[in-house]
């Protein structure tokens, strides 16, 4: 006997900030957890599962419109066909309170309730799901405990939606309960939603979290998707991860602390995009946000630069015949070679300068000078290009004196290596 465990697919979710750039993968992003979706419905046909549970947030709050109710209903139809029931538990996104549209759903898909825990018995499998789908957005009750006994001497699994009592977790901690409390259930499998990562808590019996189905953003990044299980008479055989997404989110980073120049760090990130193209399958694209780090000779002529880069390494990764690759975001994080006291000991112009960028920002009529001219340029700039620009809205602010700090370093880099 075979089942997937999924959760936290949040169909029609937007992928925050991509749009705001002209070279987004557009088409793709906007039906990204459809795809996602898509695949598992796949995979469980072709695997031929005896049932598919869902623990929670199936949705990502109360649709727009209803084809993502539609869209639903026409994948449980494709399981509906092939005798595949979906037992699926509402989490907070899709609670009661939260969704102020509903469609009939086809008869092989069983919605547990939420008023209180119920039980759904397969009786030629011996199989009993026990759970309870949230009746509001906010739920604090330790909803585990209402969970009834097990069916003595069948394959019971409890679904719930919870944070289990994490303080650390980043997801709010609704339905808060703890390991020991599942363990006292009695239940061989629970299977877990809300945490967005892939995690295995416990094997005897089995807690596990499959995590989101598609990652969403560069906080939820590498492999993504399900669970499948394999049972028999004598219990849980098998668990192992299903890998159904079709955007994958990674953090390269690449040190440049070897690299004297731009163009040398823009072959170094060429080279990190080739380990990961290598090492990813061919039907996942990629979005990657490039770190820049080290102590590097380059940190000078990197400084503010981070658009232009954006565009030399997506000429990189052009280059290299990398056409299933979109970069997020380019991040330089770099360091200079020469420190505070290095550039010090130096009896130069470039000394200069350092003691007299170290007191301005003390010099309140430099500051209101500096700021003058400044603002003259800044208000010829659109408003939503100075909020999107750190520096400018500094500017903006009145905020000189930081900007002067934050450029000190780069500017004394790029000026030590050229002299």
């Amino acid at each position: 006997m075979k089942f997937i465990h999924a959760a936290d697919i949040h169909l029609d979710s937007p992928l925050s900030g991509l749009a705001a750039y002209k070279d987004a993968p557009a088409d793709l992003l906007r039906t990204v957890t459809r795809d996602a979706f898509t695949r598992l419905v796949d995979e469980a046909i072709e695997e031929a599962v005896d049932f598919i549970v869902i623990a929670g947030d199936l949705y990502d709050g109360s649709w727009k419109d209803y084809n993502t109710g539609h869209f639903f209903c026409r994948e449980m139809g494709r399981l509906n066909k092939v005798g595949i029931p979906v037992y699926l538990l509402f989490g907070n996104h899709d609670a009661d309170s939260e969704m102020t549209k509903r469609l009939t759903l086809p008869p092989n898909v069983h919605q547990f309730e939420s008023r209180k825990a119920n039980t759904f018995l397969i009786d030629e499998l011996k199989v009993a799901l026990h759970g309870r789908s949230y009746k509001d957005a906010a739920t604090f009750e330790n909803l585990a405990v209402t969970y009834p006994d097990p069916v003595a001497g069948w394959l019971n699994i409890g679904v719930l939606h919870t944070a289990l009592g994490s303080s650390n977790s980043i997801h709010v901690n609704y339905a808060p309960c703890s390991i020991a409390e599942l363990n006292a259930k009695g239940y061989q499998y629970w299977a877990l939603g809300h945490v967005h990562e892939h995690a295995i808590l416990q094997e005897s019996p089995w807690v596990v979290f499959p995590g989101n189905l598609q990652g969403r953003h560069i906080r939820e990044t590498g492999e993504r998707g399900a669970i499948i299980v394999t049972a028999d008479e004598s219990g849980i055989q098998s668990v192992e991860r299903l890998l159904v997404d079709v955007l994958r989110w990674h953090v390269v980073d690449v040190d440049a602390s070897e690299a004297n120049t731009l163009e040398e760090v823009v072959r170094l990130v060429g080279r990190a995009f080739e380990q990961l193209i290598d090492k990813t399958p061919d039907k996942i694209y990629l979005s990657v946000r490039v770190c820049i780090k080290g102590k590097t000779a380059a940190h000078g002529e990197l400084f503010g630069l981070e658009s232009q880069l954006r565009e030399e390494v997506l000429g990189q990764a052009a280059g290299y015949g990398i056409d299933r690759l979109w970069i997020e975001k380019v991040r330089i994080e770099t360091e200079p070679i020469f420190d505070e006291a290095q550039i010090a000991e130096r009896s130069d112009a470039i000394a200069d300068l350092q003691r007299f960028l170290a007191e301005a920002p003390e010099d309140q009529e430099l500051l209101d000078s500096l700021l003058a001219d400044l603002m003259q340029l800044v208000n010829k700039i659109p408003i939503e290009l100075i909020k999107n620009i750190p520096e400018l809205d500094a500017i903006r602010s009145g905020n000189v004196a930081g900007i002067v700090a934050s450029v000190t370093p780069s500017l004394l880099a790029y000026l030590a290596k050229s002299n």
